[in-house]
């Protein structure tokens, strides 16, 4: 028995002359380093040792002790015991470790080769302990896959090609291999019938062991002529099965020879079983996340409709936690004359009852906006719809109606996240939407407590609890509508989030499909821990065909100035948009149509007026009044019955549709196209 002492620090090692004459060096042999020991270490015994040591330096342990193959200056076999006691400073950091190193051949009942026994048998449990404990976390059948390739878990079985299959039908799909230089090609698909040793092993549901290279032969000469050009010596192929059924098979191929001693063949089948319960946790993973997924979809638009003006792009990710459904949403919805609606939407929750209320409120909210309603009335509408389902569930969601001939965007927000627009400049920013409470909560009153969300009364508001922001959007200009799950990260860090959107969409490509992907790629290819709602509309960079923005007025019951303020506005639009000699006409038609609003109407009425694509002056006037106008013939004496009249006979289009609790009266004149402009004259000099 001799003694050693290491020192971490330099690497340098002392061995005493008992020592050395264990190990067989001459003092002049030994270089003063641990590699010196490598002359009388057996093949592979060095790095086993090394490893020992290091996972005692790991794990913060004292001491450690191993038995190793040693070989005697002529070569014959022999046993070494190592023993070392690790020294750390204040810092618990190791700087020295001293030891004895003796002979162990002679020990009574050879216990070199017991402790070479237990040593093997403690590495083999090892690695089917954190080969559990990695599949444990594994959730699709690619981490399963990665796990088994992994030299950290199966490789310490000494293997050097793993290789699994899954059943699919009556068929074996190999879906992992490794390592490289060693797969064995078998097809990717083979039946279960095949002469092949994960087929046996599949049909007779009993592990399949090979012990040399002659048995692979004589036994599957189909596959022998890929084994023969490999250092194959051996190897095995494990059934996987999952209530008492096979979901697939285990291939490991080894450069050792001999049969798999009953220690080893029992490693194996539990190593086998605990990869069949992950592989089929992963499956059934995987077709549940599928048919979430598929479920979702079904209840999202089939197909994005064509718009004129705009190119809109929308995406759906589901996420990666619980059931893989949410309820977030969105919907495009044409509203004809050149405008459009847009709304996106997260209903509470990540299950089926989610995605079904989704549904539900999602066609809900988009048939009160087709009815005509106003964005701050579909909204309280949907709210209103949200609490009658007892769902106790709530909803954020924000809708947008977009005149895409104008410009013109009125937005309406409910709890949700502000939307984000890219003018055709590059900048970029968030626009501060008044809000309502979110969907399905019960309305406040908005001097109290809901104020902090934003509720009360605004431009178009309605006294509906949800306000209506206008904003405009140029040739060019992108509006950006997505759900909280683009914009969580990790620890619950949504400014970071946020951050890293406003610079993905600044510096994204101009096209929106492409803008899109950029915007997907932010949460990795693994997702978030939330589903993904996104919607992208960029208006067509075609301006106005003449002209300036669209008119917009109130007209308010007992304000005398009113409609004449409105008069003088829309005289000055005329006249800027190249209609001067219409200018009575449209002026008279629309005064009358603003009459009725107010005579026969209680509440407040609203004009607006704009130039249309196809170079129409178009004046539409709404109220709050359900009855629709008619004309009626009126004779000499009446001082009332002929304002229809007059706009029937004035312009050249007129009619009455719903919105929401009311009406819009409308009509249209034609502005002829300004005459080219006369050729000069030829000049006299040539």
């Amino acid at each position: 028995m001799g003694t050693f002492d290491w020192n971490l620090d330099s690497g340098q090692m002392h061995l005493d002359a008992t020592a050395l004459e264990v190990l067989g060096l001459r003092p002049e042999e030994f270089t003063g380093t641990p590699a010196g020991l490598r002359p009388r270490l057996a093949p592979g015994e060095e790095a086993r040792l090394d490893a020992r040591v290091a996972q005692a330096l790991k794990s913060g342990r004292g001491h450690y002790g191993a038995y190793v193959r040693s070989r005697d200056r002529d070569g014959s076999p022999g046993w070494t015991h190592i023993q070392g006691h690790i020294l750390r400073d204040p810092h618990d950091r190791p700087y020295r470790i001293i030891g004895i190193i003796r002979d162990a051949a002679h020990d009574p009942g050879e216990p070199g080769a017991a402790g070479e026994m237990d040593e093997g048998r403690r590495r083999l449990t090892g690695v089917v302990e954190r080969t559990t404990a990695i599949l444990a976390h594994a959730r699709t059948v690619n981490d399963v896959t990665d796990t088994l390739k992994d030299p950290e878990a199966l490789g310490h079985l000494g293997a050097v090609s793993i290789m699994l299959g899954v059943v699919e039908g009556g068929r074996i799909h190999l879906v992992a291999e490794g390592r490289l230089g060693s797969y064995v090609p078998e097809t990717e698909y083979t039946r279960i019938d095949a002469a092949l040793p994960m087929s046996e092993a599949v049909r007779t549901l009993r592990p399949v062991y090979l012990g040399s290279r002659e048995e692979f032969q004589q036994r599957y000469p189909v596959l022998w002529p890929y084994i023969e050009p490999l250092s194959v010596r051996s190897g095995v192929y494990l059934p996987l099965i999952a209530h008492g059924r096979p979901i697939g098979a285990l291939g490991l191929l080894y450069t050792r020879d001999g049969d798999f001693t009953a220690e080893e063949r029992n490693v194996l089948m539990a190593l086998g079983s605990g990869i069949a319960q992950s592989l089929q946790r992963a499956i059934l993973f995987e077709q549940e996340h599928d048919l979430a997924e598929g479920l979702q979809r079904a209840m999202l638009p089939r197909r994005i409709p064509e718009v004129a003006g705009a190119r809109i792009a929308v995406r759906y990710r589901a996420a990666r936690m619980g059931r893989d459904i949410g309820g977030d949403w969105y919907d495009v919805l044409p509203l004809g004359e050149g405008r459009v609606g847009v709304m996106i939407g997260d209903v509470e929750g990540h299950d089926t009852d989610a995605a079904a209320v989704m549904g539900q409120l999602r066609i809900a909210l988009r048939a009160y906006v087709a009815e005509g309603h106003t964005p701050g009335v579909a909204m309280a509408r949907a709210s209103a719809f949200l609490r009658e389902l007892e769902t106790e569930r709530f909803a954020t969601c924000t809708y947008a109606d977009i005149d895409l001939t104008t410009g013109m965007a009125r937005l309406v927000r409910a709890g949700h996240l502000d939307p984000v627009v890219r003018r055709g400049d590059g900048s970029c920013h968030r626009i501060q939407v008044a809000g309502g409470l979110p969907l399905g909560l019960p309305a406040r009153d908005p001097a109290g407590p809901g104020a902090a969300f934003g509720y009360g009364p605004g431009s178009g508001s309605e006294g509906t609890g949800y306000p209506v922001t206008s904003l405009e959007l140029h040739p060019g200009d992108t509006l950006l509508l997505c759900t909280d799950g683009l914009t969580e990260r990790p620890g619950g860090d949504s400014d970071t989030g946020m951050r890293e959107l406003m610079e993905a969409v600044r510096d994204g490509p101009a096209d929106v499909e492409e803008l899109a992907d950029v915007l997907c790629g932010l949460l990795g290819d693994s997702g978030g821990g939330d589903d993904m709602a996104l919607l992208v509309l960029r208006r067509r960079g075609t301006p106005a065909p003449r002209g300036s923005g669209p008119l917009s007025h109130t007209l308010t019951p007992g304000a005398p100035d009113a409609p004449a303020m409105a008069r003088h506005l829309i005289r000055a639009a005329v006249a800027a948009w190249g209609a001067r000699d219409q200018s009575d006409g449209i002026e008279l038609a629309a005064d009358e149509l603003m009459t009725n609003a107010l005579v026969h109407t209680d509440g407040v009425g609203h004009v607006s007026m704009r130039l249309t694509a196809d170079g129409r002056i178009r004046i539409e006037v709404e109220d709050t009044s359900s009855a629709l106008p008619r004309r009626r013939a009126a004779d000499d004496w009446e001082v009332s019955g002929r304002g229809l009249m007059l706009v029937d006979r004035l312009a050249d289009d007129w009619g009455v549709g719903p919105r929401g609790g009311g009406k819009c009266v409308w009509c249209e004149f034609t502005i002829p196209a300004a005459p080219a402009p006369a050729p000069a004259p030829p000049d006299p000099s040539g």
